[in-house]
C-alpha cells in the first residue's frame, strides 16, 4: 500500500478550516457571572490624617441608634466643600463627611458634586445654616 502524499496535501488545501467560537463564549460568559456574583464593589477610603479606612459605600453611617435621629452622616470621599444657603461651612466636614439635620433631608434641597468634592444645600425656610449642619461626631 503507498501513500499518495500529493492527493492529501491538496485534500488539506481545499479544506476550510472552521473553529467553533460557542464553547468558547460560554466558558467565557460562565467566568464573567462568576467574577460578578463573588465580587465585593465595595469601597474603601483613607484618611489622609488618621491612617483608618472609612466604609465608602455612600450609605449614610448611623453611629448613634439610641434616640432620635436628629442628625445623619453623609459622607463623600474626598469631600472639600459644604456650602449652605451660600455660606460656606466647610470647616465643619470630618472625615470626608458632613451630619445633615434630617429636617433638611426631608424638606429642604442636597446637591452632592462628586466631581467638584462639594455638597451645597438649600435649608428650608426657617432653619438656620449653622442649624442645618453640624461636625459628625457633635
Amino acid at each position: 500500500m503507498s501513500l499518495d502524499i500529493k492527493s492529501r496535501r491538496e485534500k488539506l488545501k481545499k479544506d476550510n478550516v472552521n473553529i467553533n467560537l460557542v464553547p468558547f463564549i460560554d466558558i467565557l460568559f460562565t467566568i464573567l457571572i462568576f467574577i460578578v456574583v463573588t465580587s465585593s464593589f465595595a469601597g474603601t477610603a483613607t484618611d489622609a490624617n488618621s491612617h483608618q479606612t472609612s466604609d465608602a459605600t455612600g450609605k449614610p453611617n448611623v453611629t448613634d441608634t439610641s434616640g432620635n435621629s436628629e442628625y445623619y452622616i453623609i459622607p463623600v470621599d474626598g469631600l472639600q466643600h459644604v456650602i449652605v444657603n451660600g455660606k460656606d461651612m466647610s470647616y465643619l466636614i470630618q472625615d470626608d463627611a458632613i451630619a445633615i439635620h434630617a429636617r433638611v433631608i426631608d424638606q429642604g434641597q442636597i446637591t452632592v458634586n462628586n466631581k467638584d468634592k462639594s455638597i451645597e444645600i438649600t435649608t428650608p425656610s426657617g432653619m438656620s445654616p449653622n442649624q442645618a449642619v453640624r461636625k459628625p461626631n457633635q
